[in-house]
């Protein structure tokens, strides 16, 4: 495309002359909180809301309703083993609220998880540093890392952190520090170790020009043009579980953190996340073509062909789903024969 721009239609190359050919992962993420009861549960969110609406007897929506409850962390993420899931994440979606190193409900559940299941465990949420409001103890983001590598983690997943941590490395004119959450940690652990999960939402435009420089703008297809019919979009990147924007898009991020030594791009669209419409293949195609690690797509799952679909159109090394598995929608064995038969290998057991 001109001016710069990213297409998603694009076809990715293939090389007939390689024989070697490395399997397309299917993950499954766990949003694991506390409900109102104070029980730890499994809950899937709506564009980032976890909670049932709250319905009169008339049917109109009065407000928000409990928890979702769908499982047990560690009872869903044995099964998910059992079923042939290549990876699961743990996602601590209340951590920003709490110290990591007090809570033990999450530790208790990497700790047993990990005594059942032998594929990787990702945890994320709550991995930087903080200061303890009681004891005024200050916790690096490497120590909290290590708490949770201890208790049988294999990967751990930062988010808002990584972003503050993309914006000071521009900033700086592309220095690293060795001093933020993404260096101190990879380079204890290693870069395998460090997965940097981007949650942006789509900032429609009619046009590339007037988008500041900084910012990769893509083109997006018929079915998702903007709600006047623009063709174009960038991804702004947020924080705190989506609740705040930042001036920096997805692309920028996820370049930065490979800079700094992540590993691995979890990369998820609030604008498809709860919607099972499949993935943002715009946003995975631009960021995967950004980066040389790998990118896990994330978000908008609902069926076996949206997996298929985002490996034969965009780069990305694996995807992700939660609630369709959560749900018994969609079997993951059904996801890996779907991808088989698309000649996209997967890992088949048994």
């Amino acid at each position: 495309m001109e001016d710069g721009t990213l297409s998603q239609t694009t076809p990715i190359p293939v090389n007939p002359s390689m024989h070697t050919q490395l399997v397309k992962r299917v993950v499954v993420a766990l949003d694991v909180r506390s409900n109102d009861s104070g029980d730890l549960v499994v809950t899937k969110g709506d564009q980032y809301d976890v909670r049932e609406k709250d319905d009169d007897a008339t049917g109109t929506t009065t407000g928000r309703g409990g928890v979702r409850n769908l499982g047990k962390p560690v009872q869903l993420a044995a099964r998910y083993y059992d079923e042939g899931a290549d990876e699961i994440a743990f996602l601590n979606i209340t951590s920003f609220r709490q110290g990591v190193i007090e809570d033990m409900p999450m530790l208790q559940v990497l700790e047993e998880a990990s005594k059942c299941i032998f594929v990787p465990l990702t945890v994320g949420g709550g991995i930087r540093s903080y200061t303890d409001p009681e004891s005024g103890k200050v916790y690096s983001a490497l120590e909290v890392a290590s708490r949770y590598f201890r208790a049988g983690a294999d990967k751990v997943s930062i988010g808002s952190d990584a972003v503050i941590a993309a914006e000071d490395y521009y900033k700086s004119g592309n220095k690293k520090t060795g001093e933020t959450s993404i260096e101190t940690i990879s380079t204890v652990y290693g870069v395998q170790a460090v997965v940097i999960s981007i949650d942006p939402k789509r900032v429609y435009v009619t046009s590339p020009e007037g988008v500041d420089k900084k910012h990769t703008v893509v083109e997006l297809d018929e079915s998702q043009k903007g709600p006047n019919g623009e063709g174009y979009c960038w991804y702004q990147c947020t924080v705190k579980g989506g609740r705040e924007t930042r001036d920096i898009c997805a692309v920028s991020v996820a370049k930065a953190a490979e800079a700094l030594g992540a590993g691995e791009i979890m990369l998820n669209c609030i604008d498809m996340d709860g919607q099972c419409n499949g993935f943002d293949h715009a946003l995975m195609g631009a960021v995967s073509l950004a980066v040389t690690i790998p990118v896990i797509a994330s978000s908008g799952a609902g069926k076996e062909g949206h997996f298929s679909d985002v490996f034969q159109k965009t780069n990305v090394q694996a995807a992700l789903a939660a609630g369709m598995f959560h749900r018994k929608e969609v079997e993951i064995m059904s996801v890996k024969k779907h991808m088989e038969e698309c000649k996209i290998r997967a890992r088949i057991i048994g």
